[in-house]
């Protein structure tokens, strides 16, 4: 059916592990963006959430781009809803504002420019020291960033539902049980759990960490699609989900697991669902992104 469509298979590491392993491409939100811009499919299946199809869409407003299940959301987009998004720029005139690429196309379009968890900081350091900067829509990754960049940011309050789940008694626990495992934590995490951990990073830049290190043990903080991929590239090291108190296994993002292998069949065979967008919205969505490529080049 791929062949037949012509079409081209991308997955974020959060999918399950069953669509990585038929995914012609499998990244974090950044080489995902450049692999969508590059590609030269008449077809885009988007294994993701919403704003990651939004994102293939604007780059590619040629293509035909499906999503296998068009409710797959995501609360960090969501909870920066454009009207408010705009009341936040109305409240802040003359600063220069970063959206993070996990927020909708209209955000997007109302941005100066788009940044990913992995070229955050280096993008931020380009600019000019005496701009003032909005940071929006992750409060964590807002903080971490200004830490690391040494930029005042204006945060907009927003979160993941995924990385905000952690507990930092469960790791704790996990740690003294495993204590010469290495911590590897994504910057959406609350900044109690970064406190603990070895490294921080991407999904992109967890998975090569945890290939490059000495240690044989790693405690991963982020969705744990990610271990997938950890345990095909290194199977003799050991990975380790952190999970709640009670044990539940309660930090798999429950939209990216709206998307199934049966679900992406049926995309390709019925050409549906496809993301459609308003070309105003797309064509300033567009600069923002065309931004943040260029300047990550």
């Amino acid at each position: 059916m791929r062949k037949k469509r012509n079409a081209i298979i991308l997955a974020h590491y959060y999918q399950e592990p069953g669509i990585q392993d038929i995914a012609d491409f499998i990244g974090d939100s950044l080489e995902l963006s450049r692999k969508a811009s590059e590609t030269n499919a008449d077809v885009i299946v988007f294994c993701g959430v919403h704003f990651m199809a939004e994102t293939a869409k604007i780059l590619c407003p040629d293509k035909t781009v499906l999503l296998p299940d068009i409710e797959a959301g995501c609360t960090l987009a969501d909870d920066c809803p454009p009207n408010e998004f705009q009341n936040f720029l109305n409240k802040h005139p003359n600063h220069f504002a970063i959206s993070y690429i996990n927020c909708s196309a209209a955000v997007k379009a109302k941005s100066d420019l788009i940044c990913t968890s992995s070229n955050a900081v280096d993008l931020i350091s380009q600019l000019p020291k005496d701009i003032p900067i909005l940071f929006s829509p992750d409060r964590n990754l807002g903080k971490w960033v200004a830490k690391q960049s040494g930029r005042k940011l204006t945060l907009w309050q927003g979160r993941c539902l995924v990385h905000e789940t952690f507990n930092e008694e469960a790791l704790i626990k996990l740690k003294i049980k495993n204590p010469n495992a290495a911590v590897l934590a994504h910057p959406e995490c609350q900044e109690s759990l970064l406190d603990h951990a070895d490294f921080i990073g991407s999904t992109s830049k967890l998975l090569n960490f945890s290939q490059s290190s000495n240690k044989d043990k790693f405690i991963v903080l982020t969705e744990p699609g990610i271990i997938h991929q950890m345990r095909l590239k290194d199977p003799l090291k050991t990975y380790l989900e952190v999970p709640g108190l009670d044990g539940c296994s309660c930090n798999e993002c429950p939209y990216m697991r709206m998307n199934t292998l049966e679900k992406v069949y049926n995309c390709l065979k019925e050409m549906q669902p496809e993301l459609k967008m308003d070309e105003q919205i797309r064509s300033m969505a567009y600069r923002p992104l065309k931004r943040m490529l260029d300047m990550s080049s």
